[in-house]
């Protein structure tokens, strides 16, 4: 019996080695796109949690500075706190510090309008019409503290 090799080269389909092959190339790619998705839905998740963080710190300081413009009573009030968990937020954690600004800081105590006027003629020391406020937002993630910093100068009205 003959064998016709041109016969042989024509067959179609593919033999068991190509398929195991093309199987495991296709595995390796779902794989990939699988991390990259987990990684992607992390990423979001924290992202969240940071974005959270900071509407959550800008609203207390939004809420603090209208409270020193109210009135002089308003702004003598604003001190110092610690750490509290904020409210509709128990993951969350705010505090904020409050410091005299110094009447040398020329980065903040120069100016033509009248709340400046007291740190550009006044003695050493602070400025009386003028706070920095430092606010702080925590949480923890995966074990270990996260946070959000948020600096801003509050003036008396």
């Amino acid at each position: 019996m003959k064998h016709n090799l041109r016969n042989l080269d024509c067959r179609k389909g593919f033999t068991l080695l190509e398929v195991l092959i093309a199987m495991f190339i296709l595995t390796v790619a779902i794989l990939a796109l699988v991390s990259v998705t987990v990684t992607v839905i992390k990423g979001n998740a924290s992202n969240k949690m940071v974005t959270t963080a900071t509407t959550l710190a800008k609203d207390q300081l939004e809420t603090l500075k209208n409270t020193s413009l109210n009135n002089d009573a308003g702004f003598g009030s604003i001190t110092s706190t610690s750490w509290v968990a904020v409210t509709n937020f128990p993951e969350y954690e705010r505090r904020w510090t409050v410091t005299p600004m110094p009447t040398g800081d020329n980065t903040v105590c120069t100016g033509l309008r009248s709340p400046y006027t007291c740190c550009t003629g006044s003695a050493a020391g602070n400025c009386p019409d003028k706070k920095k406020v430092t606010m702080e937002v925590r949480w923890q993630r995966q074990g270990s503290w996260r946070s959000v910093s948020l600096d801003t100068i509050i003036t008396k009205k």
